[in-house]
Order: C-alpha cells, then sequence, then structure tokens
C-alpha cells in the first residue's frame, strides 16, 4: 500500500489486528517498507517505543489529517518508556527525522493508495 504526503511516497506495511499493533516495530527496520500504517479505532491511543532498535516519526491521522507528530523518539529497551499520545484513526511510524527532512507538519493531508 502507498501512503502519499505532500508529494513525497511511502511503501507502507498496514497493521490491522490488536496482535501485530501491539507489536509494531518492535525488533524490526525498515527494510522492504518505507513505514508502517496502523488502522485504529478512532480515539485517542497511546504508542511507545518498548523494544525498537530504531528512532521512529511516529505520526496520528483522523479523518486523513496529520493531528500529531511525535519526531524521533528514540528507541526504549526497559519498561519504563515514554508514552506519545494522540488522536487519530491511523498511526504512521517513520524512519526518525523523516517528517523535518520532508517537512511533513500537522495539519496536512495523506492520501492512500
Amino acid at each position: 500500500m502507498e501512503v502519499i504526503i505532500n508529494d513525497n511516497f511511502f511503501d507502507v506495511k498496514c497493521l490491522f489486528n490488536k496482535k501485530d499493533i501491539q507489536k509494531g516495530m518492535m525488533g524490526k527496520k525498515f527494510v522492504g517498507f518505507d513505514g508502517l500504517l496502523f488502522i485504529m479505532e478512532p480515539g485517542e491511543h497511546s504508542f511507545w517505543m518498548k523494544d525498537c532498535i530504531v528512532p521512529l516519526d511516529i505520526i496520528f491521522i483522523s479523518n486523513s489529517i496529520i493531528t500529531k507528530i511525535h519526531h524521533n523518539c528514540k528507541p526504549c529497551l526497559n519498561n519504563d518508556c515514554p508514552n506519545y499520545m494522540g488522536h487519530g484513526d491511523m498511526i504512521l511510524e517513520l524512519p526518525g527525522q523523516s517528517c523535518k527532512e520532508l517537512n511533513i507538519q500537522e495539519g496536512d493531508k495523506i492520501f492512500i493508495e
């Protein structure tokens, strides 16, 4: 699946079920894909970087509009990890610094192909 933000194209893997959503990027690097797109129920969501091995930008999306971006979230290897909260029905994880490098901002619209 492809996500487009401001003429930037990302090949993403979609996660729908609870188990895959909970694992997210734990123990993974971006190999063969540019990001993960979590399809969620609309509402407030919280993500953390437990057992992740690469920094991430965590992007909350509601009705195809970016509502919140947490930039360059660092990996965490213990149980006392920070939580990154936001509102949306989709969450996109990209490699850390992607949003700043590509000038992706809150309020931008996303398109899914």
